[in-house]
């Protein structure tokens, strides 16, 4: 079976695509199948969570881009920005995954959180986009850096 080892982040020219949600975008071993029926065996030196936009570069050359498959999602804005900021605190102190932008923080749909959040005054809407939480400043996150060509180095 045809190998991909290597990943290469931002990529312009493909060959195929691959859509997985976050969950299934966190691998380091496991046979996979194209969006379009290429099949090849992902095949990294470490657990790495694949971003949208990736690219896993297969032994024969070819290009296969890695897309996020659209989620449901809590998104959570803050009425100030120091108020978005008191809201990631709580988040990070409950060790839940997420995705922070400029103006709000995106989630997994929780309702016991969505309530939390809602009396400290965040305001929440259920959304379905794909789904790029930040990584863990520890060797257990998921995030990493983009260069061009690099493995990455994350367990669960």
């Amino acid at each position: 079976m045809i190998r991909a080892t290597a990943i290469i982040s931002h990529v312009h020219q493909t060959d195929d695509t691959i859509t997985l949600d976050e969950h299934a975008r966190f691998r380091r071993r496991i046979a996979m199948t194209s969006d379009n029926g290429i099949e090849f065996l992902l095949d990294l030196p470490e657990a790495t969570l694949l971003r949208h936009g990736d690219g896993l570069k297969l032994d024969d050359g070819r290009i296969i881009e890695v897309r996020a498959v659209p989620e449901p999602l809590l998104e959570v804005r803050g009425s100030s920005p120091l108020h978005l900021l008191q809201l990631a605190w709580h988040l990070g102190n409950r060790h839940l995954e997420a995705q922070i932008e400029e103006n709000r923080i995106l989630i997994r749909r929780d309702h016991v959180i969505a309530d939390m959040l809602e009396k400290l005054g965040a305001t929440t809407a259920e959304v379905v986009e794909p789904f790029d939480p930040e990584g863990g400043a520890y060797a257990g996150g998921h995030g990493h850096g983009h260069s061009h060509h690099h493995g990455h180095g994350h367990d669960h």
